[in-house]
């Protein structure tokens, strides 16, 4: 599973990051832009929302539950300080997806009792697209929380994100993560659209 996350560029629109990654064969987006206004995120949001359904993609809105509900995409993605899961739940009703970020083993078990289907778990790394930084997990951090929430009997994927790259990925599947989240990994690269299907090669081993 690869997420794209939008993010401010001087090279592209978000728009445009949107349909390069969707013409590299990315299904899942998530449009991620923290410091804009409800009316800036739905005007791009109406750009994209073609796009996705043209390519069968899964659309999700970071943070802005309301406006998930009022364009109609799939869902959404909380962080630590946005709407309580449960309460997206309730507002979104059963059909929507809604992810929450996790930097500990503590964070998952303690949303295990939600309604969520997907942990954005990290940072893998030091990563610029986010201003409040948890601290850095690296290989090891995901070894060790995949294998405690394993345990404790919690199945939810959970995808990996904070600066990876696709020198990370091999590396990364192997603690046991089931997908990963990119954003500038993508948006700087040269040719973004031959590099996310290079990610996506190599995420499914093609």
């Amino acid at each position: 599973m690869l997420q794209f996350i939008t993010h401010p560029s001087e090279r592209y629109s978000i728009a445009e990051e949107v349909q390069m990654a969707l013409e590299g064969g990315c299904r899942w987006i998530q449009l991620r832009m923290k410091d804009a206004t409800d009316e800036e995120v739905k005007s791009v949001a109406l750009e994209i929302i073609p796009m996705c359904k043209e390519h069968d993609a899964i659309l999700v809105i970071d943070d802005r539950v309301q406006l998930t509900k009022e364009l109609l995409v799939h869902g959404v993605h909380l962080g630590k300080d946005d709407m309580p899961p449960a309460q997206a739940r309730e507002y979104l009703g059963a059909g929507a997806i809604i992810g929450a970020t996790a930097n500990t083993a503590d964070d998952i078990i303690a949303l295990r009792k939600t309604d969520i289907d997907y942990i954005g778990l990290g940072p893998f790394r030091h990563t610029t697209t986010k201003k409040k930084l948890s601290p850095v997990l690296g290989l090891e951090g995901y070894r060790s929380i995949i294998s405690e929430i394993r345990n404790a009997g919690i199945e939810l994927p959970v995808v990996a994100i904070g600066g990876i790259t696709i020198g990370d990925i091999d590396a990364i599947m192997s603690t046991g993560v089931n997908g990963i989240a990119l954003s500038g990994e993508i948006i700087n690269a040269d040719d973004p659209v031959m590099h996310t299907s290079k990610i996506l090669e190599k995420l499914y081993k093609k």
